[in-house]
């Protein structure tokens, strides 16, 4: 191991290995079979609901715009990390090229990112559509969900390309060995061999910017609509409101307090060990899990799906 950490003034390293579990030979095959059906749930589900949302007139509304945007931005992520994954389970040799690991955690960073404001502008429409209902129509138009989506997806690339630029410059140490299922900006801080508290600080920083800001005004928002909705004098409408509310604050939760646990913390005190399963959770489970969410608890989306399944089967007798 020590060999392969040398320091070496040849230019980056060619390529890093990726642990995974190779210390636990034993959980291989099972992470794998979890992975895999994971990763053709989340595709499934994930597609499922671009569709509907899509296709379906009654599902045009701007929450399911930004639904459609999860799901798709969830479809990215996926497939950014999980592929690599199954393949260097499959094989001996778990490595990833340098450029390959660039691409890997400068995407990550920028799907992480744009996610953190797309949930808050979940959020926002679900105050308005709550706390403002007579003004819904007026102040959550068309072009204003276009105008945040991509203040949400351009402003996730600025931070993902601030992030890369100072991550790529840093001097590596030999062949790497990332303790991680793929790459991470936290990770390969760690093992950078030279003072990274430039890094650290920008890290901090931007991530503190783009992590509490939104989850600060998702909280602010949901503390309004808990208040208006105890003000219905209805128990059934007081049921439907925090219905419509539930599937968004439970998918809030499955993303925010991973990423404040590996984000929020200095990568000098980052534990790959630890950190790896925590990214392995945010980067296939809660995707995964994220359209059965929605399904589940929203009775427009079951519709809309029950709509669409009808239809293709109609189209496939037809054939």
């Amino acid at each position: 191991m020590r060999g392969e950490n040398q320091s070496f003034l040849g230019g980056p390293p060619k390529d890093f290995i990726l642990l995974g579990v190779s210390d636990r030979p034993w959980l291989e095959l099972s992470l794998y079979v979890v992975l895999l059906v994971s990763y053709l749930l989340a595709m499934l589900g994930n597609i499922a609901i671009i569709l509907v949302s899509r296709l379906d007139p009654q599902l045009h509304s701007p929450m399911y715009i930004f639904l459609s945007h999860l799901s798709f931005l969830d479809l990215c992520y996926t497939t950014t990390t999980v592929p690599q994954m199954l393949v260097n389970m499959g094989s001996t040799r778990k490595t990833i090229s340098f450029g390959g690991c660039t691409v890997q955690y400068a995407v990550f960073h920028w799907l992480g990112c744009t996610e953190c404001i797309i949930l808050a502008a979940m959020a926002l429409d679900r105050y308005v559509a709550i706390c403002e209902p007579l003004q819904y129509a007026i102040i959550m138009y068309h072009p204003l969900c276009q105008k945040l989506m991509a203040v949400a997806w351009l402003s996730g690339f600025g931070n993902s390309l601030v992030q890369v630029v100072l991550t790529v410059q840093l001097p590596f140490c030999g062949r790497q060995v990332l303790n991680n299922f793929f790459c991470e900006v936290p990770a390969m801080i760690k093992l950078s061999c030279a003072d990274t508290t430039m890094n650290d600080a920008m890290l901090a920083v931007l991530v503190a910017f783009f992590v509490l800001v939104p989850l600060a005004l998702i909280l602010l928002s949901y503390g309004f609509i808990a208040r208006a909705v105890l003000r219905i004098q209805s128990s059934q409408g007081r049921r439907k409101a925090f219905g419509t509310c539930s599937s968004h604050l439970v998918v809030v939760s499955l993303f925010y307090l991973p990423a404040i646990y590996m984000y929020l913390q200095s990568p000098s005190s980052y534990s790959q060990e630890q950190g790896k399963f925590i990214s392995l959770f945010y980067s296939i489970i809660t995707p995964t899990l994220n359209p059965f969410i929605y399904t589940l608890r929203n009775k427009d989306v079951k519709r809309a799906l029950r709509r669409l399944l009808s239809r293709t089967w109609r189209f496939c007798r037809r054939l």
